[in-house]
Formats: structure tokens, C-alpha cells, sequence
């Protein structure tokens, strides 16, 4: 896939169908993206998974934090990468360990590897990268509010 631009219908899709999202990188700063980003996602109904080990055990903004994607014994529907791209391999190993696997990666502005890309992407697995979530999350409600034939607000 090229990842130098996506549709909006597919950035609106990942963002849609997912319910629970690990934040990897995620900060107990809340002067840090990662830490609006968590914040910004509880208040528009996700549940949200902190990784980061430097902090496991103790939580940010009310969640626990985990030290790793493996030790999240729930279902996960996206994962949500603040890491610089060179990790983002290694966090691709660990998402294709997990089971069930997460839908989606998406990993936040400056984030990019095309390598670690494909190999999610041949596991069925979508991925974003370089986009800043909370920019595209408007598409969530033009597609959840889009006019229906026939009603009043359709052209």
C-alpha cells in the first residue's frame, strides 16, 4: 500500500471500528501527546491501554499501565504508536504475536517504516502512518452522520 496518502473512508474506517486501542509510548507527562491523545480517546468512548514499561504498574489518566503489548489480556482493536520509527519493527513483532491480532496500527506523525508496514499489512492487519489521529478523527462523524437517501438533508 502507498502510505503517502490515504482515503478518507479508510482512515474513517479504522478509526470507527475500533473500541479498545493501545497507546504505545504512552506518557504520564501531560504536557505529551501521548497523554492528550489517551485523554482525547476515553472522552470519545475508547478504551484505552497505556504501554509503556517504564511506567507499568502505575496508571495515566485512570488506566493501568502495561509494560508491553503481550501483557494486555484483552482483545485490542488498534494500536496507537508514539515511538520513533525504528521501533516500529520490533512493535510489528509484537503485534503479530498477539492473539487475536489488533485490525489496525497507526502510527502518529513522524512515525514511518514501510518495511514494518508490509510485513502487518501481508497479516491482514491495516496500517496509518505518519497522521496525527485526533486530525482525523472528524471523519468518524461524517461517516457516522453522513445524510441517508430520502431524508432531509440529502442533496
Amino acid at each position: 500500500m502507498n502510505h503517502d496518502t490515504y482515503l478518507n473512508s479508510y482512515l474513517a474506517e479504522i478509526l470507527k471500528s475500533a473500541h479498545s486501542v493501545a497507546v504505545v509510548g504512552a506518557s504520564t507527562n501531560d504536557h505529551r501527546p501521548s497523554h492528550w491523545i489517551s485523554g482525547f480517546l476515553l472522552g470519545k468512548g475508547y478504551r484505552v491501554f497505556p504501554v509503556n514499561p517504564a511506567h507499568a504498574g502505575s496508571t495515566i489518566l485512570g488506566q493501568p499501565v502495561y509494560a508491553s503489548l503481550a501483557d494486555i489480556a484483552e482483545p485490542i482493536d488498534m494500536v496507537d504508536v508514539f515511538r520513533h520509527s525504528d521501533h516500529l519493527d520490533a512493535l510489528v513483532d509484537e503485534v503479530l504475536a498477539m492473539t487475536p491480532r489488533p485490525k489496525a496500527i497507526w502510527c502518529q506523525l513522524g512515525v514511518r517504516d514501510d518495511a514494518a508496514a508490509a510485513r502487518a499489512e501481508a497479516a491482514g492487519i491495516k496500517v496509518v502512518m505518519n497522521r496525527a489521529l485526533v486530525s482525523e478523527y472528524p471523519l468518524v462523524y461524517e461517516l457516522t452522520h453522513a445524510p441517508h437517501p430520502g431524508s432531509a438533508h440529502a442533496a
